[in-house]
């Protein structure tokens, strides 16, 4: 039986490369989007030229009912979901916690964490041995902000981050006797349209001097992690990170 991986933010960046680096891999990809459409396909299309089978859902993993809908569709299209990847998020411009306001706090949480429970919560009921599933594996990506802050750029970003991290060592231990397993990953500074959105798009060459491997990372060096971490191949390794920054 083809697994399923559910793929949150799949139209750009980390959670594109894993999109591709999973199909190749033999999954059934599930591309969610917000806003990204026409990437979205591309990367859809991409995959089923190849013989492959992918799809692209457009849904806000941070809305619960939407949530319910987009795997009510995945259920009816492909099967329940093996793999759950938790990658959506978003950051806003750099600034000082002084300068933040409440409704930017709000939407960075709600996009980063909130996205987490309410995918994790639908995957679970179809994933856990307690509910007649056969088990899965979820992975969240985190940040490397989680552990030095962002000072003076996305304190908030960060502490979403770190919230993930939290979440991820709880519903590990929560669900690990229910034959799922719960793993982060960390990435650095990543060469991602991200860092446009905080307002500078050429974030990672500025700070590559101080990555002890002087340079950024690409997308598909985090989607190996991500990919591996899914796999039978990590079969014993739950409530855990894998760093993939450089050394930092």
């Amino acid at each position: 039986m083809q697994k399923v991986i559910l793929i949150t933010g799949g139209s750009r960046g980390i959670g594109a490369a894993t999109a591709m680096l999973a199909a190749e891999k033999g999954y059934a990809v599930v591309v969610n989007y917000l806003r990204s459409e026409e990437a979205a396909h591309e990367i859809v299309n991409n995959i089923n030229k190849q013989g492959r089978k992918a799809i692209a859902i457009r849904a806000d993993v941070s809305v619960e009912n939407a949530v319910i809908d987009l795997f009510k569709r995945i259920d009816a299209e492909l099967g329940s979901v093996d793999v759950l990847v938790n990658n959506a998020g978003i950051l806003e411009t750099q600034m000082r916690v002084d300068e933040m306001d409440a409704a930017r706090i709000n939407r960075i949480m709600t996009a980063n964490v909130l996205s987490c429970f309410l995918c994790s919560k639908e995957a679970i009921r179809r994933m856990s041995t307690k509910y007649g599933g056969r088990g899965g594996s979820i992975i969240n990506v985190s940040s490397v902000a989680a552990r030095t802050g962002s000072p003076n750029e996305y304190v908030d970003y960060a502490a979403s981050k770190g919230a993930v991290d939290s979440f991820t060592l709880g519903l590990a231990k929560e669900v690990a006797a229910e034959g799922i397993r719960v793993n982060g990953v960390r990435p650095g500074f990543i060469y991602t349209d991200i860092h446009a959105s905080g307002g500078e798009p050429g974030r990672v060459d500025r700070l590559r001097d101080s990555i002890p491997m002087k340079r950024g990372g690409y997308p598909s060096e985090i989607a190996e992690a991500i990919v591996w971490l899914a796999s039978e191949g990590a079969s014993y390794t739950s409530g855990t990170f894998i760093d993939a920054a450089g050394g930092r």
